[in-house]
């Protein structure tokens, strides 16, 4: 079980300070070319990490268009792909999603705008909040040549817009293979509510959430 190493206003303060300018951007424009077209019933994969998977997999799951949200570990190598090793932050993973979506009904540039200003705070280095070490960093997983260049140029126009305070220290780096984390992992948040590190660390990014994109929320 995670504890809580520090005041919930740390935790929440950089959160909550984005400015509304990342859902004002077009989703086609944080790419900084058209998406590809997908055709009808395709579905597509995206890989975040942004500190402890329980929050940034609720975060996800409460998308509309968002068809399966899996917690795992990326970054690293399959024989230290479980929890207490990488919770060593020696072994290259960091705790990540894999995010299928339906492109046809949310886009990967919406999907960057949700993890940039709801999932985490980008601005803090290998830590998230409470918890510390590398394998809480924040950090884009691409799949392919169009999502590294949509991540850079996200990132381009955040930084341009001065939308923190602080430098944005998301790496974006190549997906390697994705590891599925350990069943009691999964789906936590719906299943733990009442859990107290849930409670002051993830709830409020869902009401968070709600309130910056009820267009999408669901």
């Amino acid at each position: 079980m995670r504890t809580v190493h520090e005041p919930i206003a740390l935790v929440f303060a950089a959160l909550f300070s984005v400015i509304s300018f990342a859902w004002s951007v077009p989703a086609g424009a944080a790419s900084g070319e058209a998406a590809p077209q997908a055709s009808a019933g395709e579905r597509q994969t995206a890989v975040f990490a942004g500190g402890c998977f329980w929050g940034v997999d609720a975060v996800f799951k409460h998308l509309k268009g968002v068809t399966e949200v899996e917690s795992g570990y990326a970054g690293g190598e399959a024989a230290t792909a479980h929890y207490d090793q990488v919770s060593t932050g020696t072994t290259g993973h960091a705790e990540a999603v894999r995010v299928r979506f339906d492109p046809q009904r949310i886009s990967y540039p919406q999907l960057l705008q949700v993890f940039f200003s709801v999932a985490h705070d980008p601005t803090q280095l290998d830590r998230q909040g409470p918890d510390v070490g590398s394998q809480y960093r924040s950090a884009i997983f691409y799949a392919d040549p169009g999502q590294e260049k949509a991540a850079q140029a996200h990132i381009q126009q955040l930084t341009a817009a001065r939308a923190f305070s602080r430098p944005i220290v998301t790496q974006v780096v190549p997906l390697r293979q994705f590891y599925p984390a350990e069943a009691y992992h999964q789906n936590y948040l719906a299943l733990h509510p009442r859990q107290p590190y849930i409670v002051f660390n993830d709830l409020p990014k869902l009401e968070n959430l709600r309130k910056r994109f009820p267009e999408l929320y669901q």
